[in-house]
């Protein structure tokens, strides 16, 4: 006998569904006569029923899982490590490496950098070999992922074999094992975890790395743990030339990482923190300019360091609109989306006379952790969005207090937040981040619970100082 293609596979069963369907139609339609007899009014509220139980019973079976931040922790490193103006610029001179006009211009970005002098410097800026050694990166990554894992485990309570997925986000760093190899063996998570190394992602990575742990999570078919570290390297990248555009990084990146659980187990929404209600990344790298913006190369004398070239705040600036064009539909208001679009068609009528208006997008979020580039880079942020100082607060106290911590910078905002307890529950918070390539990067998160703050949050000790009157 001749096997059925799938075709006739498809019809024959299509025939005996169809068949199914018409009993039981029948079936009900036989039965309902009957109740109907008996009473109307019964036979309506049983059919309600039986509809209300039907959709109930669809509804939970096809819901996707939340995705919850259970919690996070942020590093702080310990009062020794700090890297005042003093201490930036003797280690310069003691280095020898920089011609007199390099670090008179390193002096001038650092002094209208918006940094403080409580940032924290790698361990080789205090020793007396100046130049870094593989030894000097792993150390400073050990001493950053150890210390927010083990008070982000400490916090939630989570057994590390409990955790399915890793994902580890480092820019600049990638050793031989990896860095989510290093992180297995020291707290000896399971043989069948999913493991990510994310690298060359710039600044954007650690909302890139919470994007990736919620898609892979509602992948899932069963509810797990993502266990997400987001970290960057300064030893190994500190450079020793004397290109203006590459003396900029030695002036305004410190040292900073982050840890995040984050679940899709709706039975933890009473314990976690916020849940994730939307993400979007927009990636710009098609264009030439944006794509060199941020650019790792050699000078002329083979020095290998980050470019930040001049183009960079236009870059940002340009492609911030881009993004924002694609998220607003997802996020603002009506009334919001229609005065953009009146103001649009004004625009078009009055062949460009009229620009067409910037949405209030603080309409749509009661906070937001604005990526911490640098002063240029959060005032350009300010302009495009029209925001208010007391919206960019945040960020500006972040970078004076913590540096560009790159890829973690969000967390230290978020932290900020914490310690100032303004997150109420019901609140939603806009996480916006810059990559190299060039991307840019929104999270958008809803809080369960009000804040408060904790004892490992980085702010305790210098919260009472800020905001700073003066910036």
């Amino acid at each position: 006998m001749k096997s059925l293609t799938n075709i006739q596979i498809l019809q024959v069963s299509f025939a005996a569904l169809l068949t199914i369907t018409l009993l039981i139609f029948h079936t009900l339609l036989s039965f309902t006569h009957f109740l109907n007899l008996l009473s109307n009014n019964f036979t309506l509220s049983l059919s309600c029923a039986w509809c209300t139980l039907v959709s109930l019973i669809f509804y939970f079976q096809t819901r996707p899982y939340p995705t919850l931040l259970l919690d996070y922790s942020c590093f702080k490193p310990d009062f020794d490590r700090k890297c005042s103006y003093e201490v930036a610029e003797y280690f310069v001179r003691r280095s020898k490496q920089f011609t007199k006009k390099s670090e008179d211009f390193m002096r001038g970005i650092y002094l209208k950098s918006g940094l403080g002098d409580e940032t924290y410097a790698p361990p080789f800026i205090f020793q007396t070999d100046y130049e870094a050694k593989l030894k000097s990166a792993v150390q400073e990554a050990e001493e950053g992922m150890f210390s927010a894992v083990d008070s982000l485990l400490s916090k939630t309570q989570i057994d590390p074999q409990n955790i399915d997925i890793l994902i580890v986000t480092c820019g600049m760093f990638t050793p031989v094992p990896s860095l989510s190899s290093l992180l297995i063996n020291r707290y000896n998570l399971k043989p069948d975890i999913k493991t990510f190394n994310l690298s060359g992602m710039g600044c954007s990575s650690g909302v890139m790395s919470i994007d990736l742990a919620a898609k892979v999570l509602s992948g899932s078919s069963k509810v797990g743990y993502a266990l997400v570290v987001v970290t960057e390297s300064i030893s190994l990248n500190w450079y020793f030339g004397d290109n203006r555009s590459m003396l900029v990084t030695n002036c305004i990146f410190r040292v900073g990482c982050a840890a995040a659980m984050i679940t899709n187990d709706p039975n933890r929404r009473g314990d976690a923190k916020m849940e994730l209600v939307n993400s979007l990344r927009t990636h710009h790298g098609s264009d030439d300019s944006a794509y060199k913006a941020a650019f790792q190369m050699e000078d002329e004398m083979g020095n290998v360091g980050i470019a930040l070239t001049k183009d960079l705040i236009r870059v940002a600036g340009v492609n911030l609109r881009e993004h924002i064009k694609t998220l607003a539909p997802r996020v603002l208001p009506l009334s919001q989306l229609v005065l953009y679009a009146y103001s649009v068609i004004v625009s078009v009528l009055s062949r460009g006379d009229s620009k067409p208006i910037v949405p209030d997008f603080m309409t749509a979020f009661e906070h937001a952790c604005i990526h911490t580039g640098g002063k240029a880079v959060i005032e350009q942020v300010g302009r495009v969005l029209r925001l208010s100082d007391e919206v960019t607060e945040p960020a500006r106290m972040c970078l004076h207090r913590f540096g560009n911590t790159s890829s973690s910078l969000v967390f230290y905002e978020l932290a900020y937040f914490e310690a100032k307890n303004r997150v109420k529950k019901g609140d939603k918070m806009w996480m916006l981040a810059f990559g190299t390539g060039f991307k840019v990067c929104s999270l958008v998160f809803k809080s369960l619970r009000d804040s408060c703050i904790e004892s490992d949050n980085p702010w305790i000790g210098c919260i009472h100082r800020y905001p700073l009157k003066a910036w």
